[in-house]
């Protein structure tokens, strides 16, 4: 028991100090011209705001018998493309899910390509 207390006195078991840490940079090195940017001046800009084109159309309801604008919102493999990318209204979204459910039951449009 001495023999354990001796070693915790003097440290022998104690880890190795660690080597100091390298300075972190804001990116890959580049000389210093004065500036802060790595990468050149950003551009600022209001992104544009989507607007449902049915909307702006004035289409109240579709209709499963629109078989264009319906087929306008599937993807080429006939996937329901999101309102993420459409940028239509949650209303009208609704309404061509509904659309594309119907077309793909009476095989207007396929479920898969």
């Amino acid at each position: 028991m001495a023999n354990e207390t001796d070693r915790e006195l003097t440290g022998s078991d104690a880890p190795a100090p660690r080597p100091a840490r390298p300075e972190r940079s804001d990116g890959p090195h580049r000389p210093d011209d004065g500036s802060r940017r790595p990468y050149g001046p950003r551009k600022h800009f209001a992104p544009r705001r989507k607007v449902c084109r049915l909307c702006a159309e004035k289409i109240a309801q579709v209709d499963y018998k629109q078989v264009q604008i319906v087929k306008s919102f599937c993807t080429e493999t006939g996937k329901m493309l999101s309102r993420r990318i459409t940028g239509v209204c949650a209303r009208h979204q609704r309404q061509v899910a509904r659309a594309v459910k119907i077309n793909r039951n009476l095989a207007i449009l396929p479920y898969s390509v």
